[in-house]
């Protein structure tokens, strides 16, 4: 397997199924950045969401014989990610410290909010996976790891105006897969950033 190409993700199941090692660092290589940004926003904390994408991917491992039972990686990895770090918080009893620092009734109020947009996290793994490699590369540096252009252009190799048609392409396929999310979650980012 080539670190370049991308293949089908019934293949990498298949394979990952027949114990292939490859096939699961292909899959840890296209999911990962995507799965921690999904478990910050659960855990808050970089490192215990490293941490619990890291576990998924070893519970992955772990039950690849089932591998085949599997339709959407995708949407199965971002389903692990969201239950591993729930199971994480209930066992910190962060949930408890949050009802005693900010009173039930606010932690009851943006439940729904909160529920939203860990949603839409789920969603954007997703769309992201849909994406053609190389404009989600260039999507993940400038939105995950906020490198300028100009730095992504020099780390793929490309010029800046590639950087750009990249970036254009992964804006418009994420615009249209996340449509119904955009409006509702920029108010919450905003609210939540303050």
């Amino acid at each position: 397997m080539s670190k370049t190409t991308n293949y089908p993700d019934n293949f990498l199941l298949a394979e990952l199924r027949n114990g292939e090692e490859r096939a699961f660092d292909f899959i840890f290589r296209k999911y990962y950045k995507a799965l921690c940004a999904q478990a910050v926003a659960y855990v808050s904390d970089l490192d215990i969401a490293q941490s619990q994408v890291q576990e998924c991917f070893i519970k992955l491992w772990e039950k690849r014989s089932n591998a085949a039972k599997i339709e959407n990686i995708a949407s199965y990895l971002s389903l692990m990610v969201r239950n591993q770090c729930i199971d994480y918080l209930r066992k910190s009893k962060s949930i408890a410290n949050l009802h005693q620092k900010t009173g039930v009734e606010n932690v009851q109020n943006t439940t729904g909010d909160t529920v939203l947009y860990h949603e839409f996290e789920e969603k954007l793994i997703i769309a992201l996976a849909s994406l053609p490699e190389r404009s989600r590369e260039a999507f993940e540096y400038s939105r995950f790891e906020g490198l300028s252009y100009t730095q992504i252009a020099e780390r793929m190799g490309i010029s800046v105006k590639a950087v750009e048609g990249l970036m254009s392409r992964a804006l418009k396929v994420l615009r249209v897969e996340l449509k119904d999310y955009l409006p509702i979650v920029i108010i919450l980012y905003k609210l939540t950033h303050l």
